[in-house]
């Protein structure tokens, strides 16, 4: 499987993804500039984390527009796999590619530390390898990562199997107390109908190699791979 990661300008996760991509799981890599306009043949497209364009007027709401993202919607729309991580989880909702919004967070603080999630199906490429009874260590670091959609696109939501990942605390158990944003119903990942278009606000890349001390997000890249077996 061949990943391409997208750099926007504010970008600051992209060397991390690409890292990980590359170095930790050994799969082919190329590096996606937001003025390009050819995504070079790449199965699985990520945007990931940081500021894109400062976060002017609203996370991801500039990035949508870069030369690139016509060619990723495309890609998208006809089948092909992409991630979004948080900053990449915004444009994703900016572009409409995944339902919802990206809210600031209800403490209006930035927030960056570890927080637990659980898996809520095992019906799509980024969870089907994870245990649905185990909570998984991912740092966060956002300012904008409080999920919402109306109603009635939350019922969609649910019906549909769409919500990839809630947040818990360390035995896996959802409540307000460990909800780190305000997202609704603890909601800390999404995925489109269609089940090739993936958001999430916590980072996988960042949790992925033994010499950070936790590779809890190791097995979401994991469980991407498991495709080409």
């Amino acid at each position: 499987m061949k990943f391409g990661v997208v750099t926007f300008p504010g970008s600051n996760c992209d060397q991390d993804m690409i890292y990980v991509l590359r170095n930790i799981m050994g799969c082919e890599t190329v590096e996606l500039w937001h003025k390009d306009t050819d995504l070079q043949g790449v199965d699985f497209v990520v945007l990931p984390g940081g500021f894109s364009y400062g976060d002017y007027l609203r996370s991801g709401a500039i990035a949508r527009f870069s030369p690139i993202m016509e060619a990723v919607v495309e890609h998208a729309n006809k089948g092909g796999y992409v991630l979004g991580v948080c900053n990449g989880f915004q444009v994703l909702t900016e572009t409409h590619l995944l339902p919802g919004a990206l809210l600031h967070n209800t403490s209006h603080k930035f927030i960056c530390k570890n927080v637990y999630l659980k898996p809520e199906t095992n019906n799509s490429l980024v969870t089907r390898g994870l245990d649905s009874n185990k909570a998984y260590q991912i740092p966060i670091a956002h300012g904008e990562g409080n999920f919402y959609a109306d109603e009635a696109t939350m019922k969609e939501l649910k019906a549909n199997d769409q919500i990839l990942f809630r947040y818990c605390d360390a035995n896996g158990n959802v409540s307000d107390d460990v909800n780190p944003n305000g997202s609704l119903e603890n909601i800390a990942g999404i995925t489109n109908k269609n089940r090739n278009v993936f958001g999430m606000m916590p980072h996988p890349e960042r949790a992925a190699d033994e010499n950070l001390g936790n590779i809890d997000g190791k097995a979401m890249f994991e469980s991407i791979l498991e495709l080409v077996k």
